[in-house]
């Protein structure tokens, strides 16, 4: 394979984040606060990246399971049918986050993590242990397994303290202490 092919290949992946971004660049040109310009974030991020990128894994998974073997740098297993359906529920959490709460799209970057942060650990420990050099073992895969579910669960929680925050500036400005807003929000 030569370096451009590889190159490639291995930088497809990031092509979802990438639309994710600029995406949500282009939406918050002109947005009217934070809190919505962060919950445009949030939305490509959970479309674009999770979303989108988990049903491109599903279906090329699906379609060209032995391609997807080579890219990787392993045989073609049963297995790759039961990564699909995994990458499937990813897509799905990712189009649910689309209308979930902070809360809620925590939760989806925490149930991403558990199976993206653990292909991670795979990914690398193939390189490493066994120079395993795949445009699909390494690159930007590694970084869409890393970065899908920590930027949801980081744009979620950024989105809870702005939340919390507005909160307190709202009962201040009414005249309402913190410990009765607390009270109010409980």
């Amino acid at each position: 394979m030569n370096s451009i092919s590889y190159l490639a290949q291995t930088a497809f992946p990031l092509i979802w984040p990438l639309i994710a971004v600029v995406g949500a660049l282009i939406r918050t040109r002109h947005s009217p606060s934070r809190a919505a310009a962060l919950e445009t974030w949030q939305r490509w991020w959970a479309v674009a990246a999770l979303g989108c990128g988990s049903l491109w894994m599903t279906i090329a998974f699906l379609t060209a399971p032995d391609v997807m073997a080579t890219a990787i740098g392993f045989n073609a297993s049963p297995f790759q049918f039961e990564i699909a359906f995994a990458n499937l529920g990813l897509a799905v959490m990712g189009f649910r986050a689309v209308s979930a709460t902070a809360r809620e799209r925590i939760t989806i970057g925490l149930g991403a993590g558990m199976f993206l942060w653990g292909a991670l650990i795979g990914h690398v420990y193939q390189w490493f242990a066994n120079g395993d050099h795949a445009p699909g073992n390494t690159g930007g895969v590694l970084v869409c397994d890393l970065l899908f579910p920590a930027v949801m669960i980081i744009l979620a929680r950024y989105s809870q303290r702005l939340s919390a925050n507005e909160q307190l500036v709202t009962a201040a400005l009414a005249g309402v202490s913190s410990y009765e807003a607390a009270d109010r929000k409980a």
